[in-house]
């Protein structure tokens, strides 16, 4: 019922619980840069203000640089799309012609079940267009973002007190303890992962762009930042950017040889990254059941769209360490990690 219960609220309430998460997530990632300035002697609220504020510039220089070659690609879509419909032509005209002869079949045999008669009227709702739905998307993101950025500078200029509120719920010295060895170690954990990963896809939408830019490809650097972006959802984000950046050089090159192309970049580039340098960099401690990834991701994509499939393996790593450290949770701990887990907290 719990369960439940809660899948109901992260449902219903998505707009207030995925900025409160994605908040948690982005405190645990900096929470150790923060401390890092508190030792040079810097107050912990000016140290909170100083990273979040930096870190938002950095995102707001990039989106305002990129404005301009993303809507570049939007307007030209259309256009993208026409030509794909011209490579697709001879296809469509075989299809074409198999229908044809179905309804020929169908007429010969009198079982074709049209009345030309009947007059049907067809009433066809017109949704939002792409531009339209695409803009919405990005403003619901935007404000996201804006509110969790400010719930991680409150959370990081509070310094220890976060935890020491948390911690101080426990009636004995033990339990507080242990609570607080678990605090740390997941915040140690979940902050190098997101900062690894991060760097790892800086790093793999760097090669994307600059591989597509030597080929000539148009706005290398605007996929490079899409390569990057997408490259935090598991397997179906090289999926996904490979399948959109095919059809688009599909829609612009003029042969088919020169259209397999960039594609084939994209898709070598995230595959190579997924099985050599990202499981080598992060270690094995923090590799994760692909099984349990996959589902995560399915299910957070579910339940909050993109956004929740990008923060899915993150919620993921959070709770994978949060079972290493409790001995209920251990049974699931097994599932998630696909190995076998430390017997006993109290080392």
């Amino acid at each position: 019922m719990a369960i439940l219960l809660s899948g109901v609220m992260f449902y219903f309430a998505k707009d207030i619980v995925m900025p409160v998460m994605l908040g948690i997530l982005i405190t645990l990632t900096l929470a150790p840069v923060v401390r890092a300035l508190q030792s040079i002697k810097i107050p912990a609220p000016v140290a909170a203000v100083f990273v979040v504020v930096s870190i938002a510039s950095v995102v707001s220089v990039g989106l305002s640089t990129l404005s301009e070659p993303v809507a570049e690609l939007f307007y030209s879509v259309p256009e993208i799309g026409a030509r794909v419909g011209d490579h697709l032509r001879p296809i469509k005209t075989t299809i074409s012609e198999i229908s044809e002869a179905g309804v020929h079949v169908q007429e010969l045999t009198g079982s074709s079940t049209d009345d030309p008669e009947t007059g049907v009227n067809q009433v066809v709702i017109e949704g939002p267009s792409l531009i339209t739905s695409a803009a919405s998307t990005v403003a619901t993101s935007i404000t996201s973002l804006f509110i969790a950025l400010i719930l991680s500078i409150f959370t990081l200029g509070s310094g220890s007190l976060f935890y020491e509120k948390m911690v101080s719920s426990f009636p004995q010295l033990s339990d507080k303890k242990r609570a607080l060895r678990i605090v740390r170690s997941v915040e140690s954990s979940v902050s190098r992962y997101l900062l690894t990963i991060t760097i790892i896809n800086a790093c793999l939408g760097t090669a994307i762009g600059g591989l597509l830019y030597a080929f000539g490809f148009p706005n290398a650097i605007l996929w490079g930042v899409i390569a990057a972006l997408l490259n935090y959802l598991p397997f179906l984000g090289a999926i996904a950017g490979s399948f959109v950046l095919g059809m688009v050089s599909f829609g612009t090159q003029d042969t088919l040889s020169a259209a397999l192309i960039p594609p084939l970049i994209y898709y070598g580039c995230s595959a190579f990254e997924g099985n050599f340098i990202t499981p080598y960099i992060v270690g094995r401690r923090l590799q994760l059941n692909i099984v349990a990834v996959f589902l995560t991701v399915i299910f957070w994509g579910w339940l909050w769209g993109l956004a929740g499939a990008l923060i899915a393996v993150p919620i993921l790593v959070f709770l994978n360490v949060l079972c290493e450290h409790v001995d209920g949770l251990k049974p699931l701990g097994r599932f998630i990690a696909g190995r076998e887990l430390p017997t006993s907290d109290n080392s």
